[in-house]
């Protein structure tokens, strides 16, 4: 399949694989053959990964952001957290977990969770992503706290590719179907 250009892929990684295989050459083979350019392909890694802090993991993620590709911290917020990844590794984006985002509307510390976590990823320059957004309300409350990227059902759910309208470039558009899940810009 040829994806036009402003279509980017996330692939999630885990710590299995980490482990298990030479990462960075399955990475430069997929994209060899499938023809993706390095800077569209974004990689997400949970904190599961980085609680070893192992220096080939650290070593592994600066050389996929050196071909180009983006890593992004998936689900932050969860399992054990700590604000040292975000020095540790190389990080373009935070994606905030949903179950902040589930419960922002009803309980103030969730909301102020998530707000700390878009201006501290601001301060960072880094992308923040919030995950599982269902409603106007919470798609309002991350949209006034500066939230860059959200992703959920609110702008539509996973699909087969053939259903997605993948040639149109919505660019400042609210909400754009990007497959598995939408995300609004």
């Amino acid at each position: 399949m040829s994806w036009p250009a402003h279509i980017t892929v996330a692939v999630n990684l885990s710590a299995v694989q980490f482990r298990k295989c030479d990462l960075l050459d399955a990475v430069r083979r997929a994209l060899g053959e499938s023809g993706l350019p390095p800077e569209r392909l974004e990689v997400e890694v949970t904190e599961t990964v980085l609680l070893e802090k192992d220096t080939d993991h650290i070593a592994l993620l600066h050389r996929l952001k050196e071909i180009g590709v983006s890593v992004a911290l998936d689900d932050f917020g969860t399992g054990y957290s700590s604000l040292s990844y975000l020095t540790m590794f190389p990080f373009d984006k935070i994606k905030i977990d949903q179950s902040f985002i589930k419960d922002m509307a009803e309980r103030t510390d969730c909301a102020a969770i998530v707000r700390s976590v878009i201006a501290l990823g601001r301060s960072l320059d880094m992308i923040t992503t919030a995950e599982g957004v269902e409603t106007e309300e919470q798609f309002e409350i991350i949209r006034a706290a500066g939230v860059t990227l959200a992703q959920g059902y609110l702008f539509g759910k996973p699909c087969p590719v053939a259903e997605l309208d993948l040639g149109r470039d919505l660019g400042g558009a609210r909400r754009r179907r990007t497959g598995g899940g939408s995300e609004a810009a």
